[in-house]
């Protein structure tokens, strides 16, 4: 399975006095340690350097420019990033047609436009809810992909 991280994952694992931090790393690490490709897009850099230079007292990060371009290099060591291409525009277009899409959900609409253009099929999310009129992308939460790793840790029932 091909998998994208959405930003709120990345930003979380930036952030390891947050709550939601932990259930981000391990998400990642299990679906990791299954063998799974995990993706990320320009969109998701933009998005992160927004928050992650953001005042804190604002939902940001509160990092500066310095810190959010060590992020950034982390972030592209850690995880393949895809190329913008001129088709990802063509399919944005048709999903915002299609799905009526308007006001801050046209982001998510330019993540499942490079998902389609680049045949990845699954986006780990906390926000599966800003995802769920695409059916032909699987959505999966930090908790789904635990889940799913204790049910192929577990023994089989005799």
């Amino acid at each position: 399975m091909s998998v994208l991280l959405d930003t709120n994952i990345l930003t979380r694992s930036a952030q390891p006095g947050h709550p939601m931090h932990k259930a981000a790393v391990d998400a990642v690490d299990i679906l990791r340690t299954r063998g799974e490709q995990l993706y990320d897009v320009p969109q998701n850099m933009v998005e992160f350097w927004a928050v992650a230079t953001r005042p804190s007292s604002v939902n940001g990060l509160g990092m500066t420019p310095t810190q959010a371009q060590a992020e950034l290099v982390r972030i592209k060591n850690l995880f393949r990033l895809l190329p913008d291409t001129p088709a990802i525009y063509d399919e944005w277009e048709t999903l915002v047609s299609r799905h009526q899409v308007s006001g801050r959900n046209t982001h998510d609409a330019r993540i499942v436009a490079a998902m389609n253009v680049h045949a990845i099929n699954s986006i780990l999310t906390f926000n599966g809810d800003d995802f769920k009129r695409y059916s032909a992308i699987n959505v999966v939460s930090p908790a789904d992909a635990s889940l799913i790793d204790a049910e192929r840790e577990s023994p089989a029932e005799d």
